[in-house]
């Protein structure tokens, strides 16, 4: 699955800060948010990228696209249908591969890129204001560092600037390596968060759990949900107020969250590994300025 429905919350437990994963999946979701409100219905952060790989004037297959922007297969038949749906890219079957299809960028696609631009550009120097612009530019340097080598050689320019964009990246390919490694101990990223903060909290409403993840309510009672069919999680209703229900953690979760934050850590260490530890140390303090400024 991908990011739960994000809120844009600010709220930042002191043990989730020590979880790289975390502060990704909270960056990449701030990201989202933010574009969110700044782009057209139907269009998002990987349909803007897509049409900055067709800034040539030339025809792509969406494979090709899906390299250069790193994104799945899946989700790139999605954005192209959305793009071609608004008249911003025409696509054919492919002259020298009929199963597939090629991408041009229309007209009306070159003219809404450039007008996406200026409302991202905006977008990203709201989002790193807080940062000065040495700063900002060390931020990215790290992003750069850590996607470097899953980047396609043409990745648009624009798209390298942007720590919004690199910071998806990131999380992208945390997420895919993260979701395997789990799946023997039955839970998906999104639930390490959940039991991490729980542990700390103790017995929460759902509410609350929602406010400190910074994803809405739908999404949390599908988490605990998920956690509650795997033995992890129960909803108790407290004898002070039986309308009400608060979340306590079941024995298992305690296993398994060791468990989690070891392979976690793995697959963190692997994904970090270009960078030295004080660079680390440095960018754990970028991502949480970035998730909690205002």
């Amino acid at each position: 699955m991908g990011l739960p429905e994000a809120t844009g919350g600010r709220e930042l437990l002191p043990e989730l800060t020590q979880h790289a994963g975390h502060l990704f999946w909270r960056a990449s979701a701030r990201v989202h948010v933010a574009l969110g409100s700044a782009l057209p219905p139907g269009i998002d952060v990987r349909a803007y990228a897509a049409l900055l790989a067709l800034a040539d004037g030339g025809t792509r297959t969406q494979q090709s696209i899906a390299t250069t922007i790193d994104a799945s297969g899946t989700t790139i038949v999605k954005v192209a249908a959305d793009l071609v749906e608004q008249g911003l890219v025409t696509r054919v079957r492919n002259p020298d591969d009929r199963r597939s299809y090629a991408l041009t960028r229309t007209a009306e696609g070159a003219a809404a890129a450039r007008r996406w631009r200026r409302h991202v550009e905006d977008v990203e120097a709201s989002l790193t204001a807080a940062f000065t612009a040495g700063e900002r530019e060390e931020f990215r340097q790290m992003l750069v560092q850590i996607c470097e080598a899953d980047l396609a050689p043409d990745t648009p320019v624009a798209l390298m600037e942007s720590v919004g964009f690199l910071l998806t990246r990131v999380h992208f390919r945390l997420h895919r390596e993260f979701a395997p490694a789990l799946a023997p101990l039955g839970i998906e990223p999104r639930h390490v968060g959940c039991l991490t903060a729980l542990a700390a909290t103790g017995p929460i409403p759902q509410s609350q759990l929602a406010r400190i993840l910074g994803v809405s309510g739908a999404s949390v009672v599908q988490m605990v949900d998920d956690m509650e069919r795997r033995g992890l999680v129960e909803r108790r209703r407290p004898d002070t107020d039986r309308r009400s229900q608060l979340l306590h953690l079941l024995p298992a979760a305690e296993e398994v969250a060791r468990e989690a934050r070891a392979l976690s850590g793995a697959v963190v260490d692997e994904r970090l590994a270009p960078l030295s530890s004080t660079e680390r140390t440095r960018l754990s303090g970028y991502l949480i300025r970035f998730v909690t400024a205002p």
